[in-house]
């Protein structure tokens, strides 16, 4: 899982100049517990061209095939149904999805049969007015060691054994030597108290990194001796996530007009005192575990670049298939990134620590530093899609 939106992340998050909070907050409003982020599409609204997907068949037979495993698993039942979409229905869409993928002898016949035999709903968005905000997330690559050293002294932590989770996977606190529950240590209280001691997984060569892996909930760590390791999210501290971004903007540290990844980079290298000042002030802290065959979204299941999306599960449905109209950033033929219209699509097979909303959507991007760049362009509006199998 995840832990932000790259670009809100830093407030917006990432590796491009971005707007700061206050202008998507429209965008972060909570839904009424038990209210769907989705709706059928109104009667007379046109269809979204659905042919384009025929491009991507490979990758989203892939993408479909692991949500179809997460539903497989008899705990996934436990979140249906969806408004009128049963546990039955949703698996049924996916295996006639992918049979469409697979089976369609060309774009429009692929087209037509979706047309046909599938209902669109259509994400609340922004004010239930289906503009929803796009971000972008990914995996970067980072160089790391298994023991500390003089260079290498930055820890990522386990999952402690009193951190308590509850059924869901919500983070309930801290187990109290008296049996009871706490809040769990905040990031600056973790930082001061040594509460972490023993749980170091590995160490990176800069406190910067350390960050942006907490923020991604991923990592591949590039060790020493030249090998990799996959390191994935396990848990959250379960409190409440705080854009440092926003905090250099807040101190007058940073002017909006130069927030980006480098310049924030550039800005704790020059300023090493602030990195033990001013990160901790995210009361947010992530745990990581080794893993293999990811990265992994919250369902267990590997996400695909461009074709997983992290979204709220309390008001998005698990594993489903989702459409996405936005502009997303793209190599030009000068190598240059440019916005380019896309249509696509995914699989909502993750979610993001800071998405609570149904205006909100995160697009896994891909792993290593293209990855990483074009993730930092990702802060668009756009529409998203829903489909399921006619009842």
């Amino acid at each position: 899982m995840k832990q932000a939106a790259t670009v809100l992340a830093l407030a917006g998050l990432a590796s491009c100049a971005a707007p700061v909070v206050e202008e998507v907050d429209p965008f972060a409003i909570e839904l009424p517990p038990g209210e769907l982020g989705l709706e059928p599409l109104p009667d007379g609204t046109p269809w979204p061209d659905f042919s384009i997907g025929w491009a991507h068949r490979e990758d989203l037979a892939l993408a479909t095939e692991y949500s179809l495993d997460y539903l497989a698993k008899p705990t996934s039942e436990e979140f249906f149904p969806y408004g009128p979409i049963t546990h039955e229905r949703m698996v049924k869409s996916l295996e006639r999805f992918g049979d469409l993928v697979r089976e369609s002898t060309d774009a429009e016949a692929f087209r037509e049969s979706l047309t046909e035999e599938f209902e669109v709903w259509m994400a609340r968005g922004r004010s239930d007015e289906g503009e929803v905000m796009f971000t972008g997330y990914c995996t970067p690559i980072l160089k790391g060691s298994l023991e500390p050293t003089d260079v290498f002294k930055y820890p990522l932590f386990k999952k402690p054994e009193d951190l308590v989770k509850g059924k869901d996977g919500a983070i309930l606190g801290r187990r109290t030597a008296g049996g009871g529950l706490a809040p769990y240590w905040t990031t600056r209280e973790l930082h001061d108290g040594g509460h972490l001691k023993g749980l170091e997984l590995l160490w990176l060569d800069d406190a910067f990194d350390a960050y942006i892996a907490q923020v991604q909930g991923s990592a591949l760590i590039e060790l020493p001796d030249g090998s990799q390791m996959e390191i994935g999210y396990s848990a959250t501290n379960g409190q409440e996530y705080k854009s440092v971004g926003k905090m250099l903007l807040d101190k007058g540290l940073l002017k909006k007009s130069e927030l980006s990844l480098a310049r924030m980079r550039e800005f704790f290298a020059s300023n090493p005192e602030a990195v033990d000042e001013i990160l901790p002030l995210n009361p947010r802290f992530v745990f990581f575990q080794a893993s293999d065959g990811g990265p992994f979204g919250c369902l267990g299941q590997p996400v695909t670049a461009l074709h997983s999306l992290a979204t709220d599960k309390d008001v998005f449905p698990r594993a489903a298939l989702a459409y996405a109209e936005v502009r997303l950033p793209d190599y030009n033929t000068e190598g240059k990134l440019v916005q380019r219209p896309m249509r696509f699509f995914a699989l909502d097979q993750d979610r993001g620590g800071a998405i609570r909303s149904a205006g909100r959507c995160d697009v896994f991007i891909g792993v290593g530093p293209e990855a990483v760049a074009r993730a930092g362009h990702v802060l668009s509006m756009g529409r998203l899609y829903y489909l399921f199998l006619k009842g």
